[in-house]
Order: C-alpha cells, then sequence, then structure tokens
C-alpha cells in the first residue's frame, strides 16, 4: 500500500465528495478522517432525529468513499477510545498514521472555525459548495446604506442566469411573492416527501443515539431521512415531479396534521452536502422553462436557495463573531417550558412545537410567524431562541440559523436584515391557517377572557418599542392604529399581556 502523505479531515456537513479538500487529493495517498464527536453533538441539545441523521449520513457517506477507493479512517461516538473532539481526533489521527499535514476545507460555523485555525500543520481551504463567498458579499455590502436581501438576489440571478431572459428576468418580475401567500385547502391526494425505511448503517445508528441521548428533545422514530446522496436526489426529483407547481401558491400556509404541504423538505440534504444546490436550481430553471411548472413557484424556490440561503451565509460571515450578541430589543425572558412540552393552549404554538418534535421540520412561516412571532412579541431573550432552533431543526447550523433568528424573527440587529420586525396578530395565523379553528382562545378577540394572546401581545410589543419603532417608515400605520385606541383599552391590553406574561414565567398553563 502507498504510504499516505496527508490527512483531510471531513467533518458531517461536508458529505460530498466534491468538496474542495479532497480536489486536488490522491486516494491512494490521503487518509480521509471522519469522526463523531460528543463536542459537536453536544454543544446544544440536538434533536434526536437530527443526531440520528447526520450520524448515519456521515457512516453512509464514508462507505461511499471506501467504495470509490479512499482510505477512510471513521471515529465513530461509542469508540471507547474517542476523544470527544475533532482536534484531539486529528491528534489521534497523527500518532496512528504519522505526523502527517492536515487539509480541511474551512468550517461553516464560527466557533469551529476558530479552532481550525489553531491546528498546527493544517490548510484550510475555502468552502466553495455555494454560489457567493463570503469576500463577494463583503464587496457588494460596502458602502450601502442598507443590506436588502432583494438586491443581493437580484445580482445572484444575473450572475447566474437562473431565470433570467437575457437581462431581465424571466416572467418580466424579479420576484413573485406577492403570488404566493394563499391558504392551503385540504386535499386527499396531496402527497407526502419520499420516505425512506432506516437500513442497518441507520438502525445501529438509532439505537446508539437511543442509549445516549435518552433525555434529548424528539422523538426517533418513525424515521423516513434520505441518509446517501442517491435517495436524496431521489427526495429532491419526487418533489418537483410532484408538489413543485403547487409549492409557490401554498409555500406560507399552515394546516393541522400536514407538516410538509407542498414543500420540498431538502434543506437538511443542501446543509449537510448530500445535495447540490447548483443542481437543485438548475432542475428547478429547467422545469419552468419547459412549461412544467409555473414561474411563481419556481421563482419562489429558487430565491429561498439563490437568494435568501446564500444572503444570510453571507450576513453570517460579514458580521461575525459579534453578530452572535446582537440584543437591539433589549429582549430577556427565559424561553417558556413550551416550547420543548407543546404544553400550551394556544393551538398554533402547540401544533408547531409537536410537529418539530415528531419531524425535526417545520416550514419557513411555522418558524418565522409563529413560534418566533410569539418569542418577538413576549420579549423572548434572542440568544435562547436561536439556541432552541439550533438545536431542533435537522436542517439548523449557525451560519444559516442565527441570522434567520436574530435578524428575520426577532430584529435583535435593529434592522440590519429585516426592513421592519416580523410582528403580527392573531388575524395573519388565521388567515394562513386552520390552527384557530380548533384553539380555546378567540381570535377575534383583542382583550377579555379567551382573547388570542397573539391579539393583545401584539399591540403590547408595539407600545413597548413605540419610540424605535416611529423611527421606521413601515410601522409608522401601526402606530398610528395603536394612538386611536382608547386609553381604558390600551391599559386594558398592556395588563392583560402583563398579566400573561407573569402567568407564564410562572410556569402556569397558557
Amino acid at each position: 500500500m502507498t504510504r499516505a502523505s496527508e490527512i483531510v479531515l471531513i467533518s458531517g456537513d461536508q458529505l460530498t465528495p466534491a468538496i474542495s479538500s479532497l480536489r486536488d487529493a490522491s486516494p491512494a495517498e490521503t487518509i480521509l478522517l471522519m469522526a463523531e464527536v460528543a463536542e459537536e453533538a453536544g454543544y446544544v441539545p440536538h434533536h434526536r432525529k437530527k443526531l440520528a441523521f447526520l450520524f448515519s449520513a456521515m457512516r453512509h457517506f464514508a462507505e461511499e468513499m471506501r467504495a470509490q477507493g479512499w482510505r477512510v479512517d471513521y471515529v465513530r461516538l461509542d469508540d471507547p477510545d474517542n476523544s470527544g473532539s475533532l482536534g484531539g481526533e486529528v491528534a489521534r489521527a497523527r500518532k496512528r498514521h504519522g505526523d502527517l499535514p492536515l487539509r480541511v476545507t474551512e468550517a461553516g460555523e464560527w466557533r469551529l472555525a476558530e479552532t481550525m485555525r489553531s491546528w498546527t500543520n493544517c490548510t484550510i481551504i475555502a468552502d466553495d459548495r455555494f454560489f457567493s463567498m463570503p469576500d463577494q458579499f463583503a464587496v457588494w455590502a460596502e458602502d450601502r446604506k442598507t443590506l436588502r436581501m432583494e438586491y443581493f438576489y437580484r445580482m445572484m440571478r444575473r450572475e447566474t442566469g437562473l431565470l433570467m431572459d437575457g437581462e431581465a428576468p424571466l416572467g418580466g418580475r424579479w420576484n413573485f411573492d406577492a403570488d404566493n401567500r394563499k391558504p392551503a385547502e385540504r386535499d386527499l391526494l396531496m402527497t407526502r416527501p419520499h420516505a425512506f425505511p432506516p437500513d442497518v448503517i441507520t438502525r445501529d445508528v438509532m439505537a446508539m443515539v437511543e442509549a445516549r441521548f435518552p433525555d434529548n428533545f424528539g422523538t426517533l422514530s418513525p424515521f423516513g431521512f434520505a441518509v446517501t446522496r442517491a435517495d436524496a436526489e431521489a427526495a429532491f426529483d419526487d418533489f418537483v415531479a410532484h408538489r413543485l407547481a403547487r409549492f409557490g401558491d401554498n409555500q406560507d400556509a399552515m394546516l393541522s396534521g400536514e407538516p410538509f404541504l407542498y414543500h420540498a423538505v431538502i434543506a437538511q440534504y443542501l446543509n449537510c452536502g448530500l445535495l447540490d444546490p447548483r443542481r437543485v436550481c438548475a432542475r428547478v430553471d429547467e422545469a419552468c422553462r419547459a412549461g412544467r411548472v409555473p414561474i411563481n413557484a419556481a421563482e419562489g424556490f429558487i430565491r429561498q436557495i439563490l437568494g435568501w440561503r446564500e444572503y444570510v451565509r453571507g450576513i453570517y460571515w460579514h458580521f461575525m463573531p459579534g453578530y452572535a450578541d446582537e440584543n437591539r430589543l433589549g429582549a430577556t425572558r427565559p424561553l417558556p417550558a413550551f416550547y420543548w412540552t407543546a404544553d400550551t393552549d394556544m393551538a398554533c404554538v402547540a401544533a408547531c412545537v409537536r410537529q418539530t418534535r415528531d419531524e425535526a421540520y417545520a416550514h419557513h412561516i411555522q418558524r418565522l410567524m409563529v413560534t418566533g412571532n410569539f418569542a418577538l412579541l413576549a420579549g423572548i431573550d434572542p440568544a435562547e431562541l436561536h439556541r432552541w432552533y439550533l438545536a431542533v431543526y435537522a436542517d439548523a447550523y449557525e451560519w444559516v440559523e442565527l441570522p434567520n433568528t436574530l435578524g428575520m424573527s426577532q430584529f435583535a440587529d435593529g434592522g440590519l436584515l429585516a426592513s421592519k420586525p416580523y410582528a403580527a396578530s392573531g388575524a395573519y395565523i388565521n388567515r394562513m391557517s386552520d390552527y384557530c379553528r380548533g384553539c380555546r382562545y378567540d381570535v377575534k378577540k383583542r382583550t377579555g377572557a379567551g382573547a388570542c394572546p397573539f391579539n393583545f401581545l401584539y399591540w403590547d410589543f408595539i407600545a413597548r418599542h413605540a419610540e424605535r419603532l416611529n423611527a421606521n417608515a413601515r410601522m409608522q400605520p401601526v402606530l398610528r392604529g395603536w394612538s386611536r385606541f382608547a386609553e381604558f383599552e390600551q391599559a386594558q391590553i398592556r395588563n392583560q399581556a402583563s398579566r400573561f406574561l407573569a402567568a407564564m414565567d410562572d410556569g402556569q398553563g397558557q
């Protein structure tokens, strides 16, 4: 056997043979190191289904690479000699194979990137799996008064040619979001995302997760995530064939008992490397040009990946590490226990938390306008909410989750990312879902017995932050609406909000 000349470390979010650290490597001369470590598995209390998905995907990727002729050194979490950290496993690998140079693709999260920079004899290579690089975002952001995603997205459309007709956007408009806000109707023929029965490797991983993480949030079974590249591709192909055409119209809709609707449910595959965002967007672009899906569906989907996903990554690397500490609204309330238990009478919150518990998944409106909206209105500490989102979703990595939570959802960056707070009363949830029909609270009542908490908390939020929000032109009509309430009604709203929040803080049922 040829003597190895280097070690290449592959982390759990780099599961592609096309990763930059392998591009010039020789299978015969390279030790491909992969390790399941307690430090990464436990820095937040990850959903058990998320842990099983990633460990199984890592083990399947190791087998894929062995089949291609690579020399894979794989360390399992239950290995009694496991050091518990990636740095420790690099050191142990160097003892096993000789003090070889190390090559890595840059980490996706700031904390791990800082750790990698401290390793000796280590070459760090840029991660080019994205459409744009952090330095490109920095050039775009330089000297701009506002960093709105829409303008970044248009630049990316022009650069990639996706959904473009020469220099003009396909369909004559850059953004079809106004067409994508329809509530969903129940459909007995609605397809579900492809589910994949656990194989021997996955069942072994599930048993390990069950044993080692018995108290972590989330149900482990049934388990249906794709854990191989081929199955992730099949899951995406199924979405394009059966749900993409209706994705646009109903992408903001929510229905009780229907966790997926017409969504792709592929973010976890994109974010760990099983799917290539370029291929995904190209497939959707081609389906649109061929007339198989409408432009609003294709544009809505591509905007989430080419626009939003790339944009929040740019925000993350441009403003870290300080961005993680942003809390411009001064929110300090602890995260309520019902974010873990779903033990609340607010039907919308309970439905989204139960779905999160069972699926390790909720779509963007459930996150933004239900669990995120409630946290914003109630003044929940954004750092606590951030850690919850990071823990409970299979697609959550800090680079994508942190800006979405602190910037988009909680307005904690003061408007750097979002043009206004995404605060809403119960009327929005009622319009976009059927959650309110079975709720003990009355979505049409602002105050009094049985009033929807989203209603009085919304106006209490407006009143608490009136001075700050007055500088935001988009919020001034709302502030004028508050000023038109009679003084006794303003007092009633604020008193009811105060009583509700005090009871929530005391752990009383809500």
